[in-house]
C-alpha cells in the first residue's frame, strides 16, 4: 500500500497576509514593548515615533493604564448599552463633555475611530429625518481626506484611488478641494488657495441645493492623506460661516488630532469661532491600551432627537467598562504629568529639529505640523518641488530605511502618490527631550541612506 504524504497546509499567519504582495515593506514581528520602545523577536529595538497611526499617545505599556485594565476587568468586564448602564460610561462621558465645552454636553462611545465617524453620520442622518429635513442626505469632504474603513467611511473619504470599488457599491460623498498650502493649485499664494477652497465648498453646496446637503466633515489638522496640513484661521472662519448659512452641520474628525495631539486636547480650540457641530474622537484616548471612539453632540440636538425617533443604533461594544476605564486613566495621566503643557514644549522642540534636518537634507521639501504631529515631504528637488516617482514606493522605501536604522515612522501611499509622499511623526505626549533627540538623529540618517539609494538609481542628481 503506497502512502501519500501532501505538503503541510499553510494556515493562519498575521495580518499582513491580506496586504498587498508587492508592498516592499518589512514588517518586524514585536514581543514587547515599553513606553517609546518596542522590541522585536531577535531582541532588535526600536523607537516608536508616531504611536503606530497617532494611536499610543502615552507610550506603551503604561504602567497605571494596565492597571486601570485589570481593575476594571476584575470588577465589571461587559454591560451592554442598549440594556445596562455602567459608572465608567458614566464619568467618561462628563469628563469629556467637560474639555470640550459648551455644546457638546452629550457623547456616545464605540470601539473605534470608523465606527465614530460611522456613528456620527447616522446620527446626523437620523436627526435630519426626525425633524422634517429628509431631503439632507449628501456629505461633502475634502479632497484628500480619509475618514475611516467601513464601507460607509471609507466611501466619504476624499480618495480617489478607491473610486472603482465603491463604485455601485456604496455611496460617496461629494469632494471639495483641500487645503494644500505646500502646493497650492488654485491661486499664486497659499491664502488665496485656501481661499478658493472654501469658495468650492460653497459652490458645491449651492450645486447640490442647500436643502440636499447633510453635512461637511472634514479634518481640523489633515491626517495621514494630507499629511498634517494646518489650516489658517481665515479658512475655518470661512468654513464655519458657510455651513452655517446653509444650515449644513460641520464635523470634525479628530480621531487623530484629538487627546491633546495638536497642543490643547481637541484640535477645534485652536479656531475659537470657528467650533463644529458635532465632533468625532478616538485613537489617543485609549492610547493604544484599549480600543474606543467617541462621538460628540450638542445636548439640544440628542434630547430633541431622542423625544422624536430616539438614537439606539448600537455597536456590540458600545460604552465598554474596560475601554472607558482606560480612557478615565488616560485622562487623568494627561491631567497630572501636565502633559498638554508638556507636549507643547516637546513639540517645538520637535519643530526646531524637523526645520533643521529640512535644511540638511536634499530630500526634505516640506515640515509642516503642530503640537505633537508633524510630517516630513520628501521630493526629488527642493527646489521645485518634485514629486518622487510613485511606482519607486517611496514612503514603503523610507520607512524601510527607518526600521534599519531602529525607528519606526507612519507612513503609507495615500491618493497614489498624487499630492505628494510623506511620513509622520507623532511621539507620545510624555516623550523625554532626549526621546526627541534620538528620533531627529535616526531619522536623519535613514534618509542620508535613502538619498544614498536615490542617487544610485539616478532618481535624485
Amino acid at each position: 500500500m503506497q502512502v501519500s504524504v501532501s505538503a503541510p497546509l499553510d494556515i493562519g499567519g498575521t495580518q499582513d497576509r491580506f496586504y498587498a504582495r508587492a508592498s516592499s515593506v518589512r514588517l518586524p514581528m514585536i514581543v514587547r514593548a515599553s513606553g517609546i520602545r518596542m522590541w522585536d523577536e531577535a531582541g532588535n529595538a526600536y523607537l516608536d515615533a508616531s504611536g503606530g497611526p497617532m494611536v499610543s499617545c502615552l507610550g506603551h505599556c503604561h504602567p497605571r493604564l494596565v492597571a486601570a485594565m485589570a481593575r476594571q476587568a476584575a470588577t465589571l468586564d461587559y454591560a451592554f448599552s442598549l440594556v445596562a448602564r455602567n459608572p465608567r460610561n458614566l464619568e467618561l462621558a462628563g469628563r469629556l463633555a467637560g474639555l470640550a465645552g459648551p455644546g457638546f454636553e452629550r457623547v456616545a462611545f464605540t470601539s473605534g475611530g470608523s465606527e465614530a465617524m460611522e456613528r456620527a453620520l447616522q446620527f446626523a442622518r437620523q436627526h435630519a429625518v426626525a425633524t422634517g429635513a429628509a431631503s439632507r442626505r449628501a456629505i461633502i469632504v475634502l479632497e484628500p481626506s480619509y475618514h475611516g474603513g467601513t464601507i460607509a467611511t471609507s466611501a466619504i473619504g476624499g480618495d480617489q484611488s478607491g473610486s472603482a470599488f465603491h463604485d455601485g457599491f456604496a455611496v460617496t460623498a461629494h469632494a471639495v478641494p483641500a487645503p494644500m498650502p505646500y502646493r497650492p493649485s488654485l491661486g499664486p499664494s497659499a491664502a488665496d488657495h485656501e481661499l478658493e477652497c472654501a469658495r468650492r465648498l460653497e459652490a458645491r453646496i449651492r450645486e447640490l441645493g442647500p436643502e440636499r446637503v447633510l453635512a461637511f466633515v472634514m479634518e481640523p489638522v489633515g491626517g495621514v492623506s494630507r499629511g498634517a496640513n494646518v489650516p489658517s484661521p481665515g479658512y475655518m472662519r470661512a468654513v464655519r460661516e458657510i455651513c452655517s448659512r446653509h444650515g449644513v452641520l460641520l464635523v470634525f474628525d479628530e480621531i487623530v488630532t484629538g487627546t491633546g495631539r495638536t497642543g490643547p486636547f481637541f484640535a477645534m480650540e485652536h479656531w475659537p469661532d470657528a467650533r463644529p457641530d458635532l465632533v468625532v474622537l478616538a485613537k489617543g484616548l485609549g492610547a493604544g491600551h484599549a480600543p474606543i471612539g467617541a462621538l460628540l453632540a450638542p445636548a439640544a440636538m440628542v434630547d430633541r432627537l431622542a423625544d422624536a425617533s430616539g438614537f439606539e443604533l448600537a455597536f456590540s461594544y458600545n460604552a465598554n467598562p474596560i475601554a472607558c476605564a482606560v480612557a478615565l486613566a488616560v485622562l487623568d495621566e494627561i491631567e497630572a504629568g501636565e502633559l498638554l503643557q508638556a507636549g507643547r514644549v516637546r513639540g517645538a522642540e520637535l519643530e526646531a529639529g524637523l526645520r533643521a534636518l529640512q535644511e540638511r537634507s536634499p530630500l526634505v521639501g516640506d515640515v509642516r505640523g503642530i503640537g505633537l504631529y508633524w510630517a516630513v515631504e520628501i521630493v526629488a528637488d527642493r527646489a521645485s518641488k518634485a514629486m518622487l516617482p510613485a511606482d519607486a514606493r517611496p514612503t514603503e522605501a523610507l520607512r524601510n530605511h527607518a526600521l534599519a536604522n531602529g525607528l519606526m515612522v507612519y507612513a503609507r501611499p495615500t491618493s497614489g502618490g498624487r499630492y505628494g509622499h510623506w511620513v509622520t511623526i507623532a511621539p507620545p505626549l510624555n516623550a523625554t527631550e532626549a526621546e526627541c533627540r534620538e528620533i531627529l538623529d535616526r531619522l536623519e540618517r535613514s534618509l542620508a541612506a535613502y538619498e544614498r539609494v536615490l542617487r544610485a538609481d539616478g532618481l535624485i542628481r
